[in-house]
């Protein structure tokens, strides 16, 4: 891969995209998500989601009005030590720094050592320790993460059954007494979208060979929503929009 050739420098984008693009930059600017002289840790897995927020950030970063600096955190939970590969020519191809480190989140969540939680659960609480130390690490101000509409939904679901309560995930949430502030640019963009704007950018897309993969109580909900929506070719979008509308009204910063 050539500096100058990778689709992500091309001036003309698709129409799914530029969706992405548009309703991130809409999303960070009527929830405060970025400021000026932010230092910004991108999580990113590998997934589609994940990539294409990284692909988005990466040009939004040219179009705010102020100094944005990124950094691409990846953390290979150990299944598969090596197909985090295509990340660093990737990061090296747009100029983004990058750390990328092997764990043993995803073997230490099905051992002995947990016992008490779902595999699930303790991988996921490792990671996101690990991640909060790395912001920590290189000072960053800002953590994004790369869920979707689709994950608003099945999390609105999940806690509401699961957990018997109302809630969604935040567009913007403050940690450490506002030290650190986790952002989720692409919370209103849809899944299918999504995949669009990855294959169009070409984005190197790998998954890690979980146990869990497909078992998962994220997974359930997901199969809830769609049994909800399958009833109509207007439900998911009409969903989407409702819950969007919901944790907007939740963020937004005061008009």
């Amino acid at each position: 891969m050539t500096r100058g050739a990778h689709p992500l420098r091309a001036r003309d984008l698709g129409y799914a995209q530029r969706v992405c693009v548009a309703k991130a930059g809409k999303l960070m600017m009527e929830t405060g998500q970025l400021s000026p002289r932010a230092r910004v840790g991108l999580a990113v897995s590998g997934g589609v989601d994940s990539l294409v927020m990284l692909a988005v950030m990466h040009l939004r970063r040219r179009i705010v009005p102020f100094p944005v600096e990124l950094m691409l955190l990846h953390l290979n939970p150990g299944f598969d030590p090596s197909n985090h590969a295509p990340l660093a020519e990737l990061c090296a191809g747009l100029g983004i720094a990058a750390h990328i480190e092997v764990t043993d989140f995803g073997p230490r969540a099905f051992s002995d050592e947990n016992k008490k939680k779902s595999a699930c659960f303790y991988c996921a609480w490792l990671r996101r320790k690990r991640l909060f130390d790395l912001c920590a690490r290189y000072n960053l101000t800002h953590l994004a993460f790369g869920h979707n509409a689709d994950d608003l939904a099945a999390t609105f679901f999940l806690n509401m059954f699961q957990n018997g309560r109302v809630d969604g995930l935040s567009c913007r949430e403050a940690f450490f007494e506002g030290r650190l502030t986790v952002i989720r640019p692409l919370l209103l963009v849809d899944k299918k979208t999504i995949v669009r704007a990855a294959k169009t950018w070409e984005l190197p897309v790998f998954s890690n060979p979980c146990p869990m993969a497909g078992k998962s109580m994220r997974h359930e909900a997901e199969t809830w929503v769609a049994g909800i929506c399958a009833g109509g070719k207007k439900r998911a979008v009409n969903l989407q929009h409702a819950l969007g509308r919901w944790q907007l009204d939740r963020d937004a910063l005061p008009r």
